[in-house]
């Protein structure tokens, strides 16, 4: 491994978030670090990407002198940005996160963290989500950046199938106490969906989404049985999301018999 291996860092929970500046600080012994994340939290934000209006890169520099930039797009945006803008030269991995908070099983559909590391691997760039599988307020991400810097290692060593990126939750727990590192499939985790509806004083209505806790299937193999095992998860995930399964049933139907009058 040398010093000339160019790593790009991004997150969605904005450039001022603890996670981003103890991933970079872990990933800074792997290679040269540059970083484009959002200038605010863009949480759940999912696969977004910004067409409705100008772009912004603001140069910032974080609590510990290290350089940046910010901007007014998404997180997808901010892998467009630093691989076509920002950072000028080649970047060969993208590393997204420490997200606060789980992305686990069918969360990977609303992840900004996740969605980050898609559009790298878009882009045929190498690309990591990660997250600290918790929402305590007294999170670590100590674990986690370690963990981060050491799968860096190994990926940049090694060449993911054509694709597919890489996504890791870590369990909110001491070094001590995480029972072991699992490969696993994606899991299945609803949201018991709930719109809180309330009235402006105008009498005009208002809505705050939200939801009530996830509920996992913990079935053996999964991210979701990984993470509540104790275990840091890694879960390779391609950018085909075709059912194949349904193939045949589909082409069973006679859909392709339409004819247009």
């Amino acid at each position: 491994m040398t010093n000339k291996t160019n790593i790009l860092v991004t997150n969605d929970d904005g450039i001022h978030a603890e996670g981003l500046f103890a991933l970079a600080k872990a990933l800074a012994k792997v290679g040269n670090i540059h970083i484009v994340a959002p200038d605010r939290a863009r949480s759940a934000c999912g696969h977004s990407i910004t067409l409705h209006k100008p772009l912004r890169l603001n140069k910032v520099r974080l609590p510990d002198g290290t350089h940046a930039f910010s901007t007014n797009g998404t997180p997808s945006d901010c892998v467009t940005l630093g691989v076509f803008d920002a950072v000028k030269t080649k970047i060969d991995l993208v590393v997204s996160g420490i997200n606060w908070g789980p992305n686990l099983g069918w969360d990977l559909t609303y992840s900004g963290t996740v969605s980050a590391a898609m559009e790298a691997t878009i882009m045929g760039i190498p690309a990591i989500a990660v997250s600290v599988a918790s929402y305590e307020e007294d999170v670590s991400y100590d674990v986690a950046a370690e963990f981060s810097a050491y799968l860096a290692g190994v990926l940049l060593s090694h060449q993911l199938p054509p694709d597919t990126l890489l996504n890791v939750n870590v369990p909110n727990l001491p070094a001590d106490q995480i029972s072991g590192i699992e490969v696993t499939t994606q899991g299945r985790r609803r949201y018991s969906g709930k719109i809180d509806k309330r009235l402006d004083p105008m009498g005009r209505a208002y809505y705050w989404l939200g939801g009530d806790s996830a509920i996992d299937e913990l079935e053996e193999g999964t991210d979701v049985k990984a993470v509540a095992d104790d275990k840091i998860s890694v879960t390779p995930v391609h950018l085909d999301l075709t059912g194949y399964p349904a193939l045949d049933e589909l082409r069973s139907w006679g859909i392709a018999g339409f004819k247009a009058e």
